[in-house]
């Protein structure tokens, strides 16, 4: 017999802990390689953890909404000798312990929970990443982002722990609430406070009202969005741009490449292709920020936010989009679009964007404001095609003609992205769009 650990696997270069949401074994249960043991959440994607031998399960080291850092053993399983073990998810980043040898059979006890360590706030300027149970506990308890974002992390990086968030929550309704209740009236008396503090800290719905909890998804989404409001000083640029030719383009090929290609193609690879170009000559908007560092990104992997059927959002990306042609581009579109809709993204495919597009006019909008998806320094949403009247230049003259017009939205991050450069990107944009060749093949 021997022991072979289970760890929690490395979902990304950026994630380094994960929440266990549901253990689909429990200990005595058999597995099999690639059988599922439990399903993991980070905040970018659920994911389903593996067996990597075949056995039984001895150990469960960690309860369900637990936040367990990446390489850390969450499970044992116990092995006939000789057993075939598959490849660990996260050897390349934390080798799973040797498993005893067969002639010496020994079970190890878990090891103890690390001591919190000394508390330490995020370094001045960076956004403070929150673990999604975290998020919850906050929601829960009616904690708000300015909280959060004063309360000292005892985590990696001064992250906050559940430990951290528990305490603070002890200690606001020992004191802080009493203190605002003081400084609103202080000659009550000490009872009278706490008594008028629960009171107004019990929200009241008048009307005929429903009352529905946000589900985990809808919780990052909103604590993502409101980062990067705070991260980032955003400017919104507009742009029109006349898309005649790119839609008879379309509608005249579009039997053809399904039947040649096996694949539908839609607008958003040739939205995609145009920003590549403009990209490149506008490499700037390819960026993040480190405080005062700016990383300028050689690859250019495009993000396409995707709606989901619960009505949740989630940015899919497409890598190395400016190494693809047509044809892979739109493969690439509609199998992450597919695979979100079905959630089968894997954590790969939601990682390492560089540039995100948004595409708006799908649900009617003639244009929007869009979140920059933080690290990233700009964000374009695309409107609704609408066939308008609109004045043509021609040899002959002006004219008035029915054409196929779009509005483009540029949100970018003020601290490095600029007016100029911001709104020149974007009439790149339209204009790439507007010179579409509509004699180009596929």
């Amino acid at each position: 017999m021997a022991i072979v650990e289970l760890v929690m696997p490395k979902m990304g270069e950026s994630i380094m802990e994960a929440t266990i949401l549901r253990w689909h074994k429990k200990p005595g249960d058999a597995v099999k390689v690639d059988d599922t043991v439990l399903e993991i959440a980070t905040d970018k994607v659920d994911s389903e953890v593996p067996s990597i031998a075949e056995g039984v399960i001895t150990e469960i080291l960690f309860n369900e909404n637990d936040v367990v850092p990446v390489g850390t053993v969450i499970a044992r399983v116990e092995t006939a000798a000789g057993a075939q073990v598959a490849a660990s998810p996260a050897a390349a980043s934390a080798p799973a312990a040797e498993a005893p040898r067969a002639a010496e059979p020994q079970y190890q006890t878990a090891p103890p929970r690390p001591q919190a360590a000394p508390a330490a706030v995020a370094p001045t300027g960076e956004a403070r990443f929150y673990s999604p149970l975290v998020l919850t506990i906050a929601q829960q308890e009616g904690v708000s982002f300015a909280e959060l974002e004063k309360i000292p992390g005892s985590g990696t990086e001064g992250r906050v722990t559940k430990r951290d968030i528990l305490d603070y929550i002890a200690n606001r309704g020992n004191h802080v609430q009493e203190a605002e209740v003081m400084r609103e009236a202080p000659q009550a008396a000490p009872a009278a406070s706490r008594e008028i503090t629960t009171v107004a800290a019990t929200n009241s719905y008048g009307g005929n009202v429903e009352i529905i909890e946000m589900d985990r998804m809808r919780k990052l989404i909103a604590d993502h969005m409101v980062r990067s409001k705070h991260t980032s000083p955003h400017v919104t640029s507009f742009a029109e741009c006349d898309v005649t030719n790119m839609v008879r383009w379309r509608d005249a090929v579009k039997k053809d490449f399904e039947k040649r290609e096996g694949e539908k193609i839609t607008f958003m690879p040739l939205f995609v292709e145009a920003v590549v170009k403009c990209i490149k000559k506008f490499p700037l908007v390819n960026c993040s920020l480190d405080g005062d560092k700016i990383i300028l990104k050689k690859d250019i992997n495009i993000g396409m936010a995707t709606a989901l059927p619960s009505g949740n959002l989630i940015v899919p990306v497409i890598r190395n989009a400016d190494n693809l042609n047509l044809v892979g581009l739109t493969k690439q579109v509609n199998m992450l679009a597919n695979s979100a809709r079905q959630n089968r993204l894997k954590p790969e495919h939601t990682q390492d964007g560089t540039f995100t597009i948004t595409n708006v006019g799908t649900f009617g909008s003639l244009t929007g404001t869009p979140i920059i998806n933080q690290p990233q320094v700009a964000i374009l949403a695309v409107g609704a095609i609408k066939k308008r009247p609109v004045v043509v230049e021609t040899e002959q003259g002006d004219s008035i003609a029915i054409r196929h017009m779009m509005y483009l939205s540029l949100s970018y991050d003020h601290r490095i992205v600029d007016g100029s450069l911001g709104s020149t990107f974007l009439s790149a944009v339209a204009t790439e769009l507007e010179n579409f060749d509509p004699s180009r093949g596929f």
